[in-house]
């Protein structure tokens, strides 16, 4: 890498709830904690993998039948003299 052209790249923890994981960041936290003599920044993250509903599969899907099929159901069945 070219020197000066790339940001710095810290190694933090990232923290969400009880689950913690280690990476690099960009950001450079005023909080920090040592683990295994590595300091690391601690960044507090509201949604992630391990909380999401989408990445958890605990979201349900509220409508399974597509565009048409709910078309069909609602006017498909009616006579044709209540369509004019």
């Amino acid at each position: 890498m070219k020197q000066g052209l790339h940001p710095n790249n810290y190694p933090v923890i990232f923290v969400d709830g009880e689950h913690e994981w280690t990476g690099t960041s960009t950001l450079k936290p005023s909080q920090t904690r040592v683990v295994d003599g590595v300091e690391y920044g601690v960044i507090s993250v509201e949604i992630s993998a391990y909380s999401h509903p989408f990445y958890t599969g605990q979201k349900k899907l509220v409508d399974t039948a597509g565009r048409v099929e709910k078309f069909m159901r609602r006017y498909g069945n009616q006579p044709a003299t209540a369509r004019k």
